[in-house]
Order: C-alpha cells, then structure tokens, then sequence
C-alpha cells in the first residue's frame, strides 16, 4: 500500500478542513495517509500541540517516507509551500490540488515537477486521486 503526505493549511486557516476529510477519506480507500491529522476537521488553526520542533522533523520524516504528495493549495499556506519544496528536493511525485478561479502562485503552477489540478467539487478528484496513487 502506498504512503501518502497529505499537505493543506493548517495554522492560516482551516476554511478548507471539511474538504481536506473528504478527500482524506477517499485517499485511504487506496493508500495510507501519514499526517492524518492535517485531514481532521476538528484540528484547529492552532494547529497541535506538539513542540515546533518536533512538528518539523516529524512531518520531513512523513514526507521522507511517501511515496507521493498531495497538496491541497488553494488557501494559501508558507508551510505547505514549504513541504512541496521539501518534497520536491527529494524527488517525490506531487500533486497539487486546487480550486478553479484560484489566483495560484507562480511558483506552484509555473513549476514543471508538480502536476496541478483545478477542480470545482472535491468528487472530480476522485478518478485523478486514484490514478496518481496507482502509478
């Protein structure tokens, strides 16, 4: 079974949290999700309450150990750009997912490593989740 990182905002906001366990859910039909927590709608903007540090080196060892990432962008968050970098530099398939008629970085859709996927309902993803995570 595959291991996923699944990256979305946490600590700018949570707005997205609700489509994060939808897509979450769908995942782990098909693969395992390391950070499960980022995909809990209860988790707050506080994020957890783990020391910074051991938040960073837990979630690089995460991403370290996937065999893909998702990143959900459409909010914007210096953390997931932050993992998407980090997963970038160690040479994993990422996947960005991001509403239609986001304004979406340059730096995230102009980059030729990540693939980035526009979608207006969380169910278009489904058949693109699956895909990704079968290759």
């Amino acid at each position: 079974m595959k291991k996923v990182y699944f990256a979305g905002a946490i600590r700018g906001t949570r707005e997205k949290a609700n489509e994060y366990k939808k897509i979450g859910d769908f995942i782990e039909e098909y693969a395992e999700i390391l950070d499960k927590h980022v995909v809990d709608p209860e988790l707050s903007n506080m994020g957890e309450s783990l020391d910074k540090s051991e938040i960073y080196k837990r979630d690089i060892e995460w991403i370290a150990e996937s065999d893909i990432v998702f990143a959900e962008v459409t909010m914007p968050s210096l953390g997931v750009g932050y993992e998407i970098a980090y997963a970038e530099k160690l040479g994993k398939k990422i996947v960005c997912l991001c509403h239609e008629g986001v304004n979406l970085s340059a730096m995230i859709h102009g980059d030729s490593n990540l693939e980035v996927i526009f979608y207006n309902d969380v169910e278009e993803l489904w058949d693109v989740i699956k895909e990704r995570l079968q290759d």
